[in-house]
């Protein structure tokens, strides 16, 4: 049987997650996304230097044979060197194999070549954008779990019955003031969540 082809895709119900378990699958995916950057910026420079020699064939034509040009033995260290043939350039293609190819096969080729780079940049930083998206929102239910078990801790089950927390940030009118009775503002219960969050 053939083996099926595409992602496969593992559904995780959060609330079946503990805190460590969620802030362990947090960091797996804020490491995905930094591997998904340094992909993007590699592919970008590759993209950059197959533009470079595009470029650099504009200024090669017929006409150019026999001119004068400075030829990079490094980054830094050049010689003078004559262009023996305007119509032909020798390309690198890679794991030390080289073609020669005529000015417009050239073009074509690096066209081609900055075309798909750019085609797989788009690939990565969608999915680098859609782990953001889950991260964000592994971040803010770790935070409401947080959240409700400062309160638990502070006001006990009864109050937390009493509540029936539908958001543990909610605004519901009928719930303020049974949640600040005691005196504890919000910004209080926020920031003493997220202290305990960054220990």
């Amino acid at each position: 049987m053939a083996a099926k082809e595409g992602r496969v895709v593992q559904q995780i119900e959060l609330s079946s997650l503990n805190l460590p378990q969620l802030m362990q699958l947090k960091q797996q995916l804020d490491q995905e996304i930094h591997m998904f950057l340094d992909t993007s910026r590699t592919l970008r420079m590759a993209q950059t230097k197959f533009q470079d020699s595009n470029d650099c064939l504009e200024k090669i034509t017929p006409d150019s044979e026999g001119k004068t040009i400075m030829v990079p033995l490094t980054g830094s260290m050049y010689v003078p060197g004559r262009i023996a043939n305007g119509k032909s350039v020798i390309l690198d293609i890679g794991t030390g194999y080289y073609v020669q190819k005529d000015v417009d096969g050239a073009k074509d080729y690096f066209k081609r070549k900055v075309t798909f780079i750019e085609e797989q940049i788009d690939k990565v930083m969608q999915l680098s954008m859609e782990k953001s998206k889950l991260s964000r929102g592994i971040y803010a239910f770790f935070s409401s779990q947080i959240l409700e078990v400062v309160y638990q801790a502070m006001y006990g089950s009864e109050a937390q019955k009493e509540l029936n927390f539908a958001h543990p940030f909610t605004d519901n009118k009928s719930n303020k003031s049974r949640i600040y009775e005691n005196g504890l503002s919000r910004r209080m219960v926020r920031q003493q969540t997220f202290g305990e969050a960054r220990q």
